[in-house]
């Protein structure tokens, strides 16, 4: 883990970016929030590419930023890795020699990280791509070859500002499980800027949400999903929960996956995971229903006991917002007042969580 501590003003006609933020960075930090909050913005400050940002900027013992911008550490010499929204790759070289250009600039860098060529073309499926020109690749395979000059430059810490939203979904399906494993495999924190919640999800461990240029909320993933007052930036509708399961097993004749959460079994899709290895999923609210007796002859697959812990009621409106303990583990779910009323549900209640849907995490 690496401290980072951020005190951050930016001011531009029609928007100000004001970020404190004292913590730490590990795997990927999702910086998340909606357009125009200043999630790229930020990104920018911290690689030291806007001149007219003002403050405190530490990473680790390095302080980059201490006043106003002139006096900055420049943005080459603070161990930045930085993917952009369009690759950006040199259309003039071969995959090879885009690769080789950040290899060949920061292979003698004083303090820089050690990552091998070899082991970023293994890391990232490139070397069948390497005599190609960036115009002759698909958009999954330029973020791919972008990502893999970025790790070259290498850095201390890697930003990645959005680096799918270009992409489809299947595209995005295809770069996801290589983003997911770089932090571990070569040992550099990421700070990732998306909107979509379900790359959160995927990937990070962490979660910093803008609101209007101002930081709004900070914490572990799996806290900030619970929180129903972050709905209105994190969606009233994918609002949830990021439990950690176990494989148990493969179902090959019904492409199913068993999963073992805290003693009680949840069936999901298929998934490319090994058998006794942690898997991540996550569970929206709207996804979960309730009931007092565990059903019977039913198609809903997942059923967890559990006991009511929580209820949220908002006269405003038919809703109310429920939290489960699920021994140990806390699921949300989202259902009427009027159930609530009706089943007679309260603080200790014991009930059963059924759960329509489960996205891979």
């Amino acid at each position: 883990m690496t401290a980072l501590s951020l005190d951050l003003h930016l001011n531009y006609p029609g928007f100000e970016l004001r970020v404190q933020h004292e913590g730490v960075i590990d795997g990927i930090t999702a910086l998340f929030g909606p357009s125009g909050s200043g999630k790229s913005t930020l990104l920018r400050c911290i690689a030291g590419l806007e001149p007219a940002v003002t403050g405190r900027l530490r990473f680790g013992d390095d302080v980059w930023l201490d006043g106003a911008a002139a006096k900055a550490l420049p943005a080459h010499a603070r161990g930045v890795g930085f993917v952009f929204q369009d690759a950006r790759l040199f259309p003039h070289l071969s995959v090879l020699g885009n690769l080789r250009y950040a290899d060949k600039r920061s292979r003698h860098v004083t303090g820089a990280t050690r990552i091998a060529l070899d082991d970023v073309l293994q890391a990232l499926d490139l070397p069948s791509l390497l005599e190609r020109r960036p115009a002759s690749l698909s958009g999954g395979e330029r973020q791919r070859v972008a990502i893999g000059r970025a790790l070259l430059t290498r850095p201390r810490l890697l930003l990645l500002d959005e680096p799918m939203s270009a992409l489809d979904a299947a595209r995005k399906a295809e770069i996801l499980p290589y983003l997911e494993r770089l932090p571990a495999r070569f040992g550099v924190p990421a700070l990732y800027v998306t909107h979509d919640i379900d790359e959160v999800a995927l990937l990070a461990t962490r979660m910093l949400i803008l609101m209007r240029g101002e930081l709004i909320a900070a914490g572990p993933i799996q806290e900030i999903l619970e929180r129903a007052d972050l709905q209105h930036v994190t969606g009233r509708f994918e609002a949830g929960v990021l439990l950690t399961t176990r494989v148990v097993r493969h179902d090959a004749d019904f492409c199913l996956t068993h999963l073992d959460l805290h003693g009680q079994a949840l069936v999901v899709p298929q998934a490319n995971a090994e058998v006794g290895s942690a898997m991540r999923v996550r569970i929206r609210a709207r996804d979960v229903a309730l009931a007092l007796r565990r059903p019977e002859a039913s198609s809903i697959r997942n059923v967890l006991a559990g006991t009511l812990i929580e209820i949220a009621s908002d006269p405003a409106t038919p809703y109310a917002e429920i939290l489960i303990d699920v021994r140990g583990a806390r699921l949300r779910a989202r259902v009427t007042r009027h159930a609530v009323a009706e089943l007679g549900l309260k603080q200790g209640s014991p009930v059963f969580a059924l759960v329509k849907s489960i996205a891979l995490g």
